[in-house]
């Protein structure tokens, strides 16, 4: 069943996409290029990340440096714990492995790395926008 779609003021659509961005990112299929398995682990932490600027009805960029939007939901007040900051590491995923080129390979060991860091972002987007 195809899920029901919320506005894009409405936090759970972005935490609904980021979800289908993991489920995504963790089906591991050996006909799959691993980079794009992690392009969409890095699109499952920027929604999720986004989700908290929607549920705080602030504006944010449309970037995707993770380490960027971190600093910047700290400035704003979020207490930011620090598993959190490992999203960096996500976001060459945006970039180098979207396209062919000479940095677009990954390991099995670096793609699971991200799906666990994804995951991570995820959960702890969930508990934030469930807290008035």
């Amino acid at each position: 069943m195809k899920p029901k779609r919320l506005p894009p003021d409405d936090p759970r659509e972005w935490i609904r996409r980021a979800k289908s961005n993991l489920a995504h990112a963790r089906a591991y299929d050996p006909e799959v290029d691993l980079a794009d398995n992690c392009f969409d682990a890095q699109q499952c932490a920027e929604k999720a990340i986004k989700s908290v600027f929607v549920h705080r009805r602030e504006t944010f960029p449309f970037v995707h440096d993770l380490k960027r939007l971190i600093h910047l939901l700290e400035r704003a007040g979020v207490k930011i714990p620090k598993y959190l900051r490992q999203a960096n590491e996500l976001t060459r995923y945006a970039f180098v492995t979207r396209y062919p080129g000479e940095d677009s390979s990954v390991t099995e060991r670096q793609y699971r790395r991200a799906v666990r860091v994804a995951a991570a972002v995820l959960r702890w987007a969930e508990r934030k926008i469930e807290r008035p």
